[in-house]
């Protein structure tokens, strides 16, 4: 029992925790939280103390093996580097034992030879979270990760050969961000109604926006948009708690989602230019313009009109009317 006491009062004069002690086998070690046949999702607890910045400062790099399909997270600790694979939670951690000179780029130099590149998850068809928690009293980096990759591969085929047979029947959910620039890059090759008409379907599968591409373009415009909506929205509050009156949609929707009849409509309202700011106004008068052309304009108009936004709209619309020239042939 004496021997015990003065154990223990030895690693706590040199700096550990009971916790620390009795949860060793707890923390640094990846686990499995759920496996399904297209989403694989483990979760790990890493100690933080004593972690130091690599690269740009970061106390964590990824890392893949693309042979292995391995992701992998490197730590850097006093006088170690540790490699843990997040993909493999049985596999064993890669351990480099360095001096305090060595640099952290010699370590990925030697990664690098074994298989080992710096990546992005996303890019590997990975979502990871990273967060600081504490574990049963012990300060720790919670990394999950979830392996989509296969379901992603899968997803690419059907973009790449145009051909959405192979996805119908799957339920699980791929997130947007893992496809949707891929979706875009084959959408834009996209030469007959058939392929558009395949990546229609593909696009509902994935719960994408067909009017994606246009948002991602006017992205800066689109912020502005709403923090000027979120003030008049607060402006609208205080009106109604003044004097009911008939509720209206938000700007943004008129902006980005209104038919080309619903705009009209709201627009031609006497009290709709009291609603908007000078900016707001003129940017829905030009969407309106817009709306006229891709439902009434001439195909060379349309193909003028794409040429200078590319936008994907215009694009079926004119393959649509190029259709329907040869069908009156």
């Amino acid at each position: 029992m004496r021997k015990i006491l003065l154990l223990l009062f030895f690693f706590l004069l040199n700096g550990c925790s009971l916790n620390s002690l009795f949860l060793a086998d707890e923390v640094d070690k990846v686990y499995v939280v759920k496996h399904s046949p297209y989403v694989k999702h483990h979760r790990a607890y890493f100690t933080r103390t004593n972690l130091k910045p690599m690269q740009n400062g970061k106390k964590y790099l990824y890392l893949y093996h693309a042979e292995e399909k391995d992701l992998a997270i490197l730590l850097h600790r006093k006088d170690q580097y540790r490699l843990y694979s997040l993909s493999h939670p049985d596999k064993k951690e890669i351990i480099f034992n360095v001096s305090p000179k060595t640099r952290y780029y010699t370590v990925l130099k030697s990664l690098k030879r074994q298989g080992y590149r710096l990546t992005s998850p996303t890019k590997m068809g990975y979502v990871s979270r990273v967060a600081l928690r504490r574990y049963k009293g012990i300060k720790t980096l919670l990394v999950e990760v979830e392996d989509y990759s296969r379901l992603k591969e899968i997803y690419e085929k059907a973009i790449r050969t145009y051909d959405a047979k192979a996805i119908r029947s799957i339920k699980t959910i791929l997130p947007k961000p893992l496809i949707y620039p891929y979706y875009e890059r084959y959408h834009k090759r996209a030469k007959t109604q058939k392929q558009l008409e395949q990546l229609q379907i593909i696009a509902t599968k994935l719960q994408l926006n067909s009017a994606g591409a246009v948002a991602q373009t006017r992205k800066k415009d689109s912020k502005k948009a709403l923090e000027e909506e979120k003030v008049l929205e607060e402006m609208k509050v205080v009106e109604v708690i003044e004097k009911p009156r008939e509720v209206t949609k938000p700007y943004y929707y008129y902006l980005k989602r209104a038919s080309y009849d619903e705009l009209n409509t709201y627009l031609s309202r006497g009290g709709a230019r009291d609603h908007l700011t000078y900016n707001q106004y003129n940017k829905l008068k030009a969407r309106l313009k817009e709306e006229k052309l891709l439902q009434d304009g001439s195909l060379e108009e349309l193909i003028a009109a794409y040429k200078k936004n590319k936008d994907p709209r215009y694009k079926t619309r004119i393959l649509l009317l190029m259709k329907k020239v040869q069908e009156s042939k």
